[in-house]
């Protein structure tokens, strides 16, 4: 992962209502959730709701995908273990005492 994308996606998530989306749409599993539902659950009004998801889906964390007359969001699990690998890769790498530690280079 680019460290351009990384910092994307976690400025999209240091946002409390997109942190909140995100773990919601996690939560729900590889079904993911209709927008009404989130809404309600999370009680937040549509219009702003709409904005959050969009950001989420510009980062590529979200995606959407319309079935009959419901749009459903679900959480991109790949984008999110690429971020999760990419803050992890290099732990402890210039730890001299660290045994686990792999080089970068």
């Amino acid at each position: 992962m680019k460290i351009d994308d990384a910092a994307a996606r976690l400025e999209a998530l240091g946002n409390r209502t997109r942190l909140q989306i995100y773990r919601a749409l996690v939560r729900a599993g590889h079904s993911g959730m209709p927008v009404g539902r989130l809404q309600d659950k999370l009680k937040i009004p549509a219009s702003t709701l709409s904005h959050h998801i969009k950001s989420l889906v510009a980062v590529g964390l979200v995606s959407q995908v319309r079935e009959s007359t419901t749009l459903v969001c679900h959480a991109n699990f790949e984008a999110m273990r690429g971020l999760v690998d990419f803050l992890a890769a290099e732990c402890c790498a210039d730890e001299a005492e660290c045994g686990g530690a792999q080089s970068a280079a």
